[in-house]
């Protein structure tokens, strides 16, 4: 298969709505990160994207829409629900739902909720709207490896495995979208993203973060979100996150024999001695950090090294899903330091 690259415009719209409808693969910008989208109504388009991607068929696909209210046809919504929609779609936020028997269980991984969200992206909305069909997407890389945040991250991952890519350009925010469930009594964070949980309590009240944000879910249990169980995100050498003071780090990491990479914060960066460096932000910069994460985590195969260390980032709101995203990418492989 030969992977078309394109850039926005009549003609990419034209052309990716219809490889839609007709079952083939598009991936496209969003504001979080790039998705690989397919028909959300075809089982069939639903398992070439598990292919694609070589993704495990019980890890449920996100669906997205041009309008909150586009919902009603595929999951069973409430009053929460809208609220959550005024205040945050179109946007980086993800709600499962009730499904709807529209929506074939190749979608959701066999479960009986679907995931929905409305991007904030202008070039997701229009393919949505030129497609005609709600798209099925994860994010657009090899299962895994790091999310894509441009357009070339996913041509290295996925050349010759899907029809097109539409190059929207860097990703604005750079993890993927905060997911919650209002299948409970109490809306629960299934991922944490950029919208984190205080914001959804100033909306919804009570809020609560699932045990799989910290701790990956058990083999055997079935996830409700992207996100929950697997190993996401690592490079392709060994990630140790160093749970103590910065100083505590760069003497660690100034310590180590091996040949050595660090994702350094802005601080920091300049006081590793013998490590290949990369600066992910301001030790007080959640955004930053958020937005250079999966770049880092992708730019740090260049550096030829035996070992990555990082700093273990606080489990406070504002982190969390720097904090969830470098767990999974290390495996939960902490060195507690001063200990």
């Amino acid at each position: 298969m030969k992977t078309e690259l394109v850039k926005p415009g009549a003609y990419a719209y034209e052309r990716a709505g219809k490889i839609l409808r007709e079952g083939g693969l598009v991936a496209f910008p969003t504001e979080t990160v790039y998705g690989l989208g397919g028909n959300a109504l075809d089982p069939q388009a639903a398992r070439k994207i598990y292919a694609a991607k070589g993704r495990p068929g019980d890890n449920p696909l996100i669906v997205h829409i041009a309008d909150p209210s586009e919902a009603e046809a595929i999951a069973y919504t409430n009053d929460t629900y809208y609220k959550l929609a005024k205040a945050f779609m179109p946007g980086p936020l993800t709600v499962v739902l009730p499904k709807k028997d529209i929506v074939p269980d190749s979608v959701t991984g066999g479960i009986k909720t679907v995931a929905v969200r409305c991007p904030g992206h202008p070039v997701a909305l229009e393919l949505i709207r030129a497609a005609g069909v709600p798209i099925a997407a994860p994010s657009a890389n090899l299962s895994g490896s790091p999310s894509p945040t441009t357009a070339e991250h996913v041509m290295s991952d996925l050349e010759g495995r899907i029809d097109m890519i539409i190059d929207g350009g860097q990703s604005e925010i750079g993890v993927e979208s905060t997911v919650i469930s209002l299948t409970g009594d109490v809306c629960t964070v299934l991922r944490p993203g950029e919208i984190i949980p205080r914001e959804l309590y100033s909306i919804v009240g009570d809020v609560v973060v699932a045990q799989a944000v910290k701790v990956p879910s058990a083999a055997g249990d079935k996830p409700e979100s992207p996100g929950m169980k697997y190993k996401h995100y690592a490079p392709s050498k060994p990630l140790v996150l160093l749970s103590g003071s910065r100083e505590e780090a760069v003497a660690y990491v100034n310590n180590e024999t091996k040949k050595t990479a660090v994702l350094a914060y802005s601080e920091d960066a300049d006081k590793f001695e013998n490590a290949y460096v990369i600066d992910i932000g301001a030790a007080d910069d959640a955004h930053s950090q958020m937005h250079n994460l999966f770049k880092a985590l992708r730019d740090v195969e260049a550096a030829d090294a035996e070992i990555i260390y990082a700093n273990l980032p606080p489990e406070t709101d504002d982190f969390l899903a720097v904090y969830n995203r470098m767990i999974r990418a290390c495996g939960g492989i902490v060195v507690r330091l001063g200990t």
